[in-house]
């Protein structure tokens, strides 16, 4: 009974790797990566620079290309290669780096910032 616990414990934290990714990723470092680079134009969310394009989940599902499919995916595209107003930050942040941000700002927009 112990060894069939075990793989359905083993089981579940599995799934939950490969379901859920952002999960895996350290989103308390992402907060902290997007306050040093981020929140002067996107605080609590927002946007100073161009007031509906915002950090929430309404405006990034528009905004965003295949935010629906994959908001870890589509949020990483924009940080790494900016878009208008917004710089792109794959010269400043290493892989890691950006991915935790794209982690963080999924989970505060599915939280509602």
């Amino acid at each position: 009974m112990r060894i069939f616990l075990l793989i359905l414990l083993l089981a579940i934290a599995l799934e939950f790797t490969f379901i859920y990714p952002a999960l895996a990723v350290d989103t308390s470092n992402g907060a902290k990566i997007f306050n040093a680079n981020c929140a002067s134009c996107h605080i609590g969310g927002g946007n100073i620079l161009i007031e509906q394009k915002t950090l929430k989940k309404e405006a990034l599902s528009k905004y965003l290309e295949n935010y629906d499919v994959d908001s870890i995916a589509a949020i990483t595209h924009q940080v790494q290669n900016g878009k208008n107003a917004m710089p792109a930050f794959k010269d400043k942040l290493t892989p890691q780096e950006i991915m935790e941000v794209a982690a963080y700002v999924s989970q505060q927009a599915e939280l509602g910032w």
